[in-house]
């Protein structure tokens, strides 16, 4: 391998005749780095995007959620939370009783969903962090307190300074009703807003949390709760985690951790991240067609050096290997040239946010998100190696028939 290699890399950077076969080489080199630069760069972009994103939700979704597998509640009496707490690595776990209502406040009225949490809740989620207005606070001794969503509070104009005008919480009342007027069909509760929360938007126009002893006086549950959330400790593997709980609390529950909480979104953002690279992907393949071109030229002009090297004992399989590994170490400089830089220009973007997001409005971050991730810099490598290798093996083909009779 030393001697095509040797071969190769003297036809890379020698002089040759035709000044057209340099021009061609070079176009192929900056093809492939422009190519290999855009994949490196898109990808960052990317995987910035969904750093933010998940953080973002981070605030809403626990490490691992656990709910019942058939029907909506289950009864803590029931759940087997003694060998829960003999899972090493969950640092707290939290109940949490969900259900849909209806709030209003004075005029205004709108279709929510209430999160009844405890208070380990803000510590397995953070989202006290993410109260934007007041403060984190559900229960004050015996007043209960709720924390509305930015969006919610926007469409009914809330207020968390308005001591004279509570906000109304309704629930329909569970199991069969009797009478005539519609109140009776409801249970209600007024409360005053001790902070507005702001995650995402999806969030915020729909949540309201609230107190767990709260919601629970509501839909006259006892310990009931429609799931079991949990923080997980940073240094403990959380698949792990996650197979060990399943196996001390059984097939009645279903545990998942948090991309399996954003399951449609995290396969949404997947997909137009691939998307995009097998776009990228198809135009770095219209660049290897320069390589095929200034392969095809090479072969022409080294037909003597190709029949020297034949009547020197040069085997049909040598031969072809000195220009495939030509187009190889050509498609591998582009690759590490356009690696380089789009790993520069990344950088540069983490570092200083040279790219702002030029849009009109109010966002929780000025530039552009970038993460660059080692495992995309392979993937790009090996992408444009392997599309290096089919295009520098097209031309080969035929290459001891084009050397049968050299030039006088």
């Amino acid at each position: 391998m030393r001697l095509p290699l040797y071969i190769a890399w003297r036809y890379l950077f020698a002089k040759k005749t035709h000044n057209a076969i340099n021009i061609i080489t070079l176009v192929s080199v900056v093809g492939v780095a422009v190519g290999s630069m855009a994949l490196v760069v898109v990808l960052s972009v990317f995987n910035g995007f969904e750093k933010l994103i998940l953080s973002l939700f981070d605030a809403f979704h626990p490490d691992m959620e656990i709910t019942v597998a058939e029907g909506k509640t289950f009864s803590m009496e029931a759940f087997p939370l003694d060998e829960l707490k003999g899972v090493s690595g969950i640092v707290h776990y939290g109940e949490v009783l969900e259900e849909s209502g209806l709030i209003m406040y004075k005029d205004k009225q709108h279709l929510v969903s209430l999160r009844g949490v405890d208070d380990a809740y803000r510590h397995i989620t953070g989202i006290d962090t993410m109260v934007v207005h007041g403060e984190y606070l559900l229960v004050d001794n015996d007043r209960n307190f709720i924390i509305p969503g930015q969006g919610v509070s926007l469409v009914i104009n809330a207020s968390i300074h308005d001591y004279l005008n509570p906000i109304d919480i309704y629930v329909p009342r569970r199991g069969r009703t009797t009478g005539l007027h519609p109140a009776q069909a409801f249970r209600s509760s007024s409360n005053y807003a001790s902070g507005i929360f702001a995650v995402q938007s999806e969030y915020d126009m729909e949540y309201v949390i609230v107190p767990l002893r709260l919601m629970r006086r509501l839909l006259d549950y006892h310990d009931e709760v429609t799931a079991l959330v949990a923080s997980i400790d940073p240094e403990y593997n959380h698949q792990r985690i996650q197979r060990q709980i399943r196996e001390v609390i059984g097939p009645e529950y279903v545990v998942k951790n948090r991309l399996q909480q954003q399951d449609f979104l995290y396969r949404v953002m997947r997909s137009e991240k691939w998307a995009i690279f097998f776009i990228l992907t198809f135009i770095l393949i219209i660049a290897a067609f320069n390589i095929i071109g200034s392969l095809t030229m090479l072969v022409i002009e080294k037909r003597r050096d190709i029949s020297v090297l034949r009547s020197m004992g040069a085997s049909r399989q040598m031969i072809r290997r000195i220009f495939l590994v030509e187009g190889i170490l050509v498609s591998l400089a582009g690759a590490l040239g356009g690696i380089a830089i789009g790993g520069l220009i990344s950088w540069l973007q983490m570092r200083y946010g040279l790219i702002r997001l030029q849009a009109e409005g109010v966002f929780i971050i000025d530039a552009y998100p970038v993460s660059l991730q080692g495992l995309d810099l392979l993937l790009v490598g090996f992408t444009v190696f392997c599309i290096g290798l089919l295009a520098s093996m097209i031309p080969l083909r035929n290459i001891w028939e084009t050397t049968e009779k050299p030039p006088a």
